[in-house]
């Protein structure tokens, strides 16, 4: 569940509040000691005993050691003590789920700090091969940087849930910086790549923003209230395949449907022109990347529009038959 109550808060919070914290710090920092409890929780070391004893008579199992490397810790047994997780751990293991590019031996990672709240949790006789594969396996290498941050994740969600406006600062594929105002609709992960569905108020259109490279996301006090209809995942397949920097047109000599099996749906719409050709309309930030999916169309094509595809297109053929000659 998540963290019970901050360190800001303690201030004002009764001693159930305060225990509850005293917990998530032991679960959190086995070893902490007295001292050092007593400064998170806002009291005398003496009083931070007190909330040790407290969920000791409470049934959780507390261990101390003592000497230089002592402290606090959470004991084992038969009944383990109730996981507290922050926020931030709670939504990092929902992601490491749904994504896989975690590194679960990381401490300082919101997903490495959960898992080892949950293995501290279990008898050791339980815990210790789920220890082992932490500490040995490799985390996935590829794309670290499609890694959305928990914490704007986290915002963003709370955003879409409360009908709240948001200021995003992002930066698109070609480097560009953007400061654009939202209607967060809903979060998506598609292909392990998070997004965010919104209405975008600057360009007064749906858009479909990848999170990994929002930099900072800031409430707004307007709110709003998305589509009844809203079908979150076929909203987003449609619009990525739309409202990039390099809008363009292809001709294609083929049937429309047979086309629309050839070719990823990014890449936009297939309309019918006559039984035997159609039209594809999209956009795109990479014309190199759009250029060389077009190479999997079922028939000759034609770029009507988008002189940056067109070029591309004519590289990547001049490439090939150089290969071929």
């Amino acid at each position: 569940m998540p963290s019970a109550t901050s360190d800001v808060d303690l201030a004002e919070a009764g001693p159930t509040a305060r225990a509850l914290r005293a917990l998530e710090l032991i679960q959190g920092q086995p070893g902490i000691t007295a001292e050092r409890l007593g400064d998170r929780l806002g009291v005398t070391p003496r009083a931070a005993r007190r909330y040790v004893a407290t969920l000791r008579e409470a049934g959780i199992p507390i261990a101390s050691v003592s000497g230089p490397a002592g402290g606090y810790r959470p004991g084992r047994g038969l009944r383990p003590p109730p996981v507290v997780f922050t926020p931030e751990e709670a939504l990092g293991l929902v992601m490491a789920v749904l994504d896989g590019h975690h590194d679960p031996d990381d401490a300082a990672d919101p997903v490495g700090s959960g898992i080892g709240k949950i293995l501290r949790t279990l008898p050791e006789s339980v815990a210790a091969q789920a220890e082992t594969v932490r500490r040995v396996a490799a985390p996935v290498p590829d794309r670290p940087d499609a890694r959305p941050a928990p914490e704007s994740t986290s915002t963003l969600v709370r955003a879409c849930a409360d009908g709240r406006e948001a200021r995003i600062d992002y930066r698109t594929e070609a480097g560009r910086e953007l400061v654009i105002e939202v209607q967060p609709w809903a979060v998506v992960v598609r292909h392990s790549r998070w997004y965010l569905l919104c209405h975008s108020l600057t360009s007064d259109a749906t858009r479909a923003y990848r999170i990994d490279r929002i930099r900072r996301v800031s409430m707004l006090p307007g709110r709003f209230t998305p589509p009844p209809d809203l079908d979150p995942v076929a909203a987003l397949v449609r619009h990525l395949g739309e409202g990039w920097d390099f809008p363009v047109e292809v001709l294609v000599d083929a049937p429309a449907d047979r086309v629309a099996q050839c070719i990823p749906t990014t890449m936009g719409r297939v309309e019918p022109v006559t039984d035997d050709t159609c039209r594809l309309v999209g956009s795109t930030s990479n014309p190199r990347s759009y250029a060389a999916d077009l190479a999997s169309l079922p028939g000759a094509f034609r770029v009507e529009r988008g002189d940056e595809v067109r070029a591309a297109v004519q590289a990547l053929g001049e490439r090939f038959v150089s290969a071929a000659g």
